[in-house]
Parts: structure tokens; C-alpha cells; sequence
């Protein structure tokens, strides 16, 4: 007896989505995203807002982009696009029209109850392997942060609550409350 195969898609499937259609390609798998939530767009509005205005404020070359925004994490990998809430790109080559080729510097994500597995175990893996330095998840129903600064020589784990200071490891000597 033969087994149901899985279809493998690769960016060109990925690009061919209708415009109002929000999806992201991991491994060659489309997985549908819903429509985020009021709190979930708070969240990543002060977010944006506030780092934004320190790279601005600093003259700093890095450029945020909040979803929709096409991340192809590997350059050779045709399987492979999310769209993270939150990415910060600082080598401006990584930019393209179509969004950002390579890892980011900074990715957030504000979960929900249907990705809270995917944010957690699957992009965790994939956003460490891709060279993303450092990844945050948001749980706006817990309420709490967890950082993880993934450059190899220097990994950690942190855990916050929506009441504390969280500093943003790549940048030196700024913060989110």
C-alpha cells in the first residue's frame, strides 16, 4: 500500500499565493497564517515604533520591517520564506525588492494560540540555523518575553515579563519597557 505524499512547494508556489493570502513556505510546506488580533498589532506597533525611532535617533544603518515581509532565511534554499512580525536587517545587501535575503539581525515574534508550537520549537531551530542573531517570542496572553541571542560564541536564553526592561543585545545600550 502506497503512502499519501506530501507536495513539496518551493518559492515560485510561494510567490504565486494571492496578495491577500498570508502564509509562510518552511521546508518546502505552505502554512496559512491568520489575521493577527487587535493586542497582537499593539504589540508589534510600539515595537516597530520604538525601535525605529533609537535606530533614527542614532543614525544607525539598520531598517526594521513589520509582516507582511518576505524573509528567504537561505539564500540557496528555495523552500524556505517567513514572514516574522517583526524583522531588523542591518547589511543593507540583504535587502531586495521582494524583501530580505538572508538572516536577519533581529526577528520578533507575537504568538498566538495556533502558532505557539511553530514559534517555539520550529522557527527557534530554523532562525538559529539560518544565523539570526537574536529572536524574541511574545505571548501576549501570558504576557512575558523570551530573548534568545543566538550568536554562537555568546547563546543565552532570557525570560521577562511584560514589566521589565528587555535590552535589545544587538544594540548597545537600549531597551524596551
Amino acid at each position: 500500500m502506497a503512502f499519501a505524499q506530501l507536495k513539496t512547494y518551493t518559492e515560485k508556489d510561494y510567490y504565486s499565493l494571492p496578495e491577500d493570502v498570508r502564509a509562510e513556505l518552511i521546508d518546502g510546506q505552505i502554512y496559512y497564517m491568520a489575521v493577527p488580533g487587535r493586542i497582537h498589532q499593539e504589540i508589534l506597533n510600539y515595537i516597530n515604533n520604538s525601535v525605529y525611532n533609537h535606530i533614527r535617533s542614532k543614525g544607525g544603518n539598520c531598517r526594521i520591517y513589520p509582516a507582511p515581509f518576505a524573509v528567504k532565511l537561505f539564500a540557496d534554499n528555495d523552500k524556505t520564506i517567513v514572514e516574522p512580525d517583526i524583522s531588523v536587517i542591518c547589511d543593507p545587501d540583504k535587502l531586495t525588492d521582494r524583501g530580505c535575503t538572508g538572516a536577519p539581525d533581529w526577528i520578533v515574534e507575537i504568538i498566538s494560540p495556533s502558532t505557539a508550537s511553530d514559534d517555539y520549537i520550529r522557527k527557534l531551530n530554523l532562525y538559529a540555523n539560518a544565523g539570526v542573531r537574536e529572536y524574541w517570542i511574545i505571548n501576549p496572553m501570558e504576557k512575558f518575553i523570551y530573548v534568545y541571542f543566538l550568536e554562537k560564541d555568546r547563546f543565552k536564553a532570557m525570560y521577562y515579563t511584560f514589566h521589565d526592561k528587555v535590552n535589545v543585545n544587538i544594540f548597545e545600550s537600549f531597551g524596551l519597557t
